[in-house]
């Protein structure tokens, strides 16, 4: 019988050798050299955040409000001045018995229309600010105040 001068390789690692990355986790790790200071512990866990009690503002549903405002908003005054001037195009062009009737002396009627056109301008113009400072501007300054807020919150994590 022959002797094999080289016995077969160790199938477990010795008990000061370092660990395996497959071993568990609940096993404390040995260390290769007797001076290596031990592992520092895993930090504790981060304390659960509070869940913020709204939705983000890129989800609120004030930013649709505000579009559908603006867009309302812009529709009156530009169907106000326009929608006039476009009837005043309309009896020149289909009426104009009409535009050239003299409605006191001396001032036909289309003239008195044409003339008409600027304090319906300015009619829209008014109708514009006035439900801006009513409807819009409360909506933009609740969404820009909450957007401080959320933008304030982010900042402190």
């Amino acid at each position: 019988m022959s002797h094999d001068p080289y016995p077969p390789p160790r199938r477990t690692p010795p008990p000061h050798a370092a660990p395996s990355p497959s071993s568990s986790p609940s096993q404390p790790p040995h260390l290769t050299y007797p001076w290596q200071p031990a592992p520092a512990p895993p930090p504790p866990a981060p304390a659960p955040r509070r869940p913020p009690q709204h939705a983000p503002l890129g989800h609120h549903s004030d930013l649709r409000v505000l579009r559908t405002a603006y867009r309302w908003q812009r529709r009156v005054a530009t169907l106000t001045a326009l929608g006039y001037f476009v009837v005043f195009l309309v009896l020149s062009a289909c009426a104009p018995s009409v535009m050239t009737a003299r409605v006191a002396d001396g001032l036909p009627a289309g003239l008195l229309l044409a003339l008409a056109q600027l304090p319906v301008t300015l009619l829209a113009i008014a109708v514009y600010e006035f439900t801006a400072h009513r409807h819009v501007d409360p909506l933009a300054r609740r969404i820009r105040h909450q957007a401080e807020v959320d933008a304030r919150r982010e900042a402190r994590r």
